[in-house]
């Protein structure tokens, strides 16, 4: 069984005991957070899209960790202008476990 949901803006395809890393959510360590936001959940050929939510869906994932991805650097530059400025950017995330997927039936996975 495998679940498309929305987390931080972005949309993620998961699937049970999957780890990833996500836009950071506000929880603590072991924590465990549903997520409500499924668009379409999947089981073997049978397929449920929601209009644009799947009434009733959960995902029940467990907070592993916190922290900071790489530096991203961005430069501006102008050729033969005397002009150079760089910057940087660490984004934060959250690394999350897929414990669970519930559909609109009410079977969990």
């Amino acid at each position: 069984m495998y679940a498309v949901i929305v987390t931080g803006g972005r949309q993620y395809r998961v699937a049970q005991g999957e780890v990833l890393r996500v836009e950071k959510l506000v929880a603590d360590i072991g924590d465990e957070v549903k997520l409500d936001q499924v668009l379409m959940i999947g089981e073997g050929e049978g397929v449920t899209v929601g209009a644009p939510l799947v009434a009733g869906a959960l995902v029940t994932v467990k907070v592993k960790s916190h922290g900071r991805a790489d530096k991203i650097r961005i430069v501006k530059f102008r050729r033969r202008k005397h002009h150079r400025k760089e910057t940087g950017h660490r984004q934060h995330y959250t690394e999350i476990e897929i414990v669970g997927i519930t559909g609109a039936s009410g079977k969990k996975e």
